[in-house]
């Protein structure tokens, strides 16, 4: 009977337990149900907010798209294209557009090229290729630089057209939306005809047809395979690959878009093969581009002349284009070689016709790496290059060259010039001591004659800079220009006249309306004709037995003078034949002291070269060439001879910045 009651309670406060119990597991259900669903739903949450916000990020970058209405208007400037003194094409300047072209005009081989080396699935895609796209994020990824890149034809005019160059994530992703619009908008030929007709191809032509005729003169379609090579390989980097900056490099590019267009079997081994042993002819006028140096100058005077709103112009200037080739040459012949060079790393050369046109203009040994124009704007001393004007003044005071001197140390108060190497020679003719370029003979009659008509002589026959009116006049101690240095010593070749520089003859409009014409030629006569005899036998004697036989040609009158500062900073020679005046200057840009470069040195070889290689201008030489004309080059023949055996090429980057996106994901002589 006692253990009944126990057994009640217990059983009782069992019961009682049992929905505790339960609250307890269903608790626990609950919070383990609330430790679970929030992660999920937050995951979820932030993927909407994700998808919302790079939503809001797309609306706002296509509310942002650049207006298209002007799709299918060209915008240009106005061109003017530069002629030598024969008509040869020298330059295009302005955004030089050819007409429009279509897709069945041009030859297949020309598209072909175009698609092989920018976009071989262009028929295939929608615009942006995926394929591609994967293609460039692999080769970058693996290779640990940009190696590749992924855009297409169709991004590629996009940007062209309606973007700016800067290479930001918003802009590439308006580039591939735009890229879309075009593929709804238009078929696939219409873009390529859009593209064809506004890529840039470098020289200032914009458009295939305009390129074809800026570099071989003729319309696109009548363009061989070599020549389409040649024009596809230049929209990776125009200005890189140029056959006028680079034939090499451009002939080596243009392999690289036929083995291309044979791998994708857009043409045959044999068709490559023909193609790459084909004559190139690239416009004889398009071919030097240290001419840009000239165009550069004259592009200033034009727009002083036509204004700012001017129509296309046709620009008749004074350039040969053969002397501006020779001189060139000349140039770089020299200073590339360290021993001739003797420590000057720059040079400049002016060549005037004896009324002042400009012949030939270099204004240094690169214009792609410097486009400071030395033979225009480079003030330099000219030393002993300006005692001409010290002897001139003499004989029109009335000394002869065969008046004696005594050629020994001077000295005028604290001031006491010496002579090169200090050496002194006694008792000499004026005419000796000219060819020996004596400083103190130089000095002293500078003295005797007053250095006030020394100073008006020179300013009579040309020179403009301020000149040191003083003790060191005589050697030539201030500054002058090669281009102002050539106009004074014009005179000295052609009888006595002053004959300014200048570099155009005439303008027209394109339609062959007048805008400007040079004045008749006939300059002031500033030189009395027995003065005049007397320096040019001391020029010509100078070159046969003084400081100036480098300078002598073969077969030619030549004649000039030296000119070296002190420490060789600066060394010149200026002369003249029965045609040009020419300064050669070479020196150190910063005007640092070269290795002992003297004027009979750098600058007497230059002009020696020069004269001696193509600025011939009479009908004898031009009948010579005509005979035994300059092979025509093709493209095998302008590859270096290791490139004979053709390597498999591989594929270069775009100039598009996708790749880029992808893996960032005192004178002495």
């Amino acid at each position: 009977m006692a253990r009944r009651p126990g057994k009640s309670q217990a059983a009782e406060r069992a019961r009682s337990a049992a929905p505790s119990r339960l609250r307890r597991r269903q608790t626990r259900r609950k919070t383990s149900s609330k430790k679970g669903f929030p992660w999920f739903r937050a995951a979820a949450c932030l993927m909407v907010i994700g998808g919302l916000v790079v939503g809001g990020w797309l609306v706002s970058i296509a509310r942002d798209l650049p207006d298209t209405s002007g799709l299918q208007a060209v915008e240009r400037t106005a061109t003017i294209t530069f002629l030598d003194h024969n008509g040869a094409l020298i330059a295009r300047r302005g955004s030089a557009h050819g007409h429009e072209v279509t897709v069945e005009e041009l030859p297949a081989y020309l598209v072909d090229a175009v698609l092989a080396v920018e976009d071989r699935r262009f028929y295939s895609h929608p615009g942006v290729d995926l394929i591609g796209l994967a293609r460039a994020m692999v080769a970058n990824l693996r290779a640990g630089r940009v190696v590749q890149g992924g855009s297409t034809l169709t991004q590629q005019l996009a940007k062209n057209l309606f973007l700016s160059p800067e290479r930001t994530l918003r802009r590439k992703v308006q580039e591939m939306m735009l890229a879309f619009w075009l593929e709804s908008r238009f078929s696939k030929d219409e873009i390529l005809e859009l593209y064809l007709n506004r890529v840039y191809f470098g020289g200032g032509a914009y458009g295939v047809e305009a390129a074809s005729l800026r570099y071989f003169s003729r319309p696109a379609s009548e363009l061989g395979l070599g020549e389409a090579a040649l024009l596809a390989g230049l929209l990776k980097a125009p200005s890189r690959y140029s056959p006028v900056n680079d034939a090499q490099r451009a002939a080596a590019r243009a392999t690289v878009v036929l083995d291309l267009m044979m791998q994708t079997g857009r043409i045959t081994e044999q068709e490559r093969v023909e193609a790459a042993q084909t004559p190139i002819r690239v416009s004889r006028g398009a071919s030097s581009q240290g001419a840009q140096y000239f165009i550069d100058w004259t592009a200033e005077q034009v727009r002083g002349i036509a204004g700012l709103g001017h129509d296309d112009l046709i620009v008749y200037t004074t350039l040969d284009v053969d002397a501006q080739r020779s001189a060139e040459r000349a140039i770089n012949m020299i200073l590339d070689d360290e021993a001739l060079a003797a420590g000057a790393s720059e040079g400049a050369l002016v060549s005037l016709a004896h009324d002042g046109a400009v012949r030939a203009m270099v204004g240094g040994r690169s214009y792609a790496r410097s486009q400071f124009n030395r033979a225009v704007l480079a003030q330099r001393q000219p030393g002993s290059a300006f005692k001409p004007f010290v002897y001139a003044s003499a004989f029109e005071a009335g000394l002869t060259p065969e008046d004696r001197r005594n050629d020994a140390p001077v000295r005028i108060g604290d001031w006491a010039p010496q002579n090169y190497n200090d050496e002194y020679r006694g008792e000499m003719t004026l005419r000796e001591g000219f060819i020996r370029s004596s400083n103190s003979i130089a000095v002293q009659i500078a003295e005797e004659t007053g250095r006030g008509h020394v100073a008006r002589l020179a300013r009579r026959l040309g020179v403009e800079s301020p000149m040191r009116v003083d003790r060191s006049l005589a050697l030539g101690v201030f500054e002058v220009t090669p281009l102002e240095l050539a106009s004074a010593y014009a005179p000295f070749a052609n009888g006595g006249l002053r004959s300014a520089a200048y570099g155009i003859d005439r303008i027209e409009t394109a339609a062959g309306e007048p805008v400007f014409a040079a004045a008749a030629s006939g300059g002031e006569l500033v030189l009395d004709a027995r003065t005049q005899a007397r320096m040019r036998d001391l020029f010509l004697t100078n070159v046969r037995q003084g400081t100036g036989r480098r300078a002598d040609v073969a077969g030619m009158i030549v004649g000039g003078k030296t000119g070296t500062t002190n420490d060789f900073r600066d060394a010149w020679f200026a002369g003249f034949n029965s045609e040009l005046v020419t300064v050669v200057w070479t020196g150190n840009d910063d005007n640092s002291p070269t290795a002992r470069a003297t004027g009979g040195g750098p600058p007497a070889r230059i002009f020696q070269a020069y004269l001696g290689g193509a600025p011939r201008t009479g009908l004898a030489a031009r009948q010579t060439e005509a005979v035994a004309p300059t092979p025509v080059p093709t493209i095998e023949s302008l590859l270096p001879p290791e490139a004979s055996v053709r390597p498999e090429p591989a594929e270069e980057p775009d100039e598009d910045p996708i790749g880029a996106f992808l893996a960032g994901l005192g004178g002495r002589d």
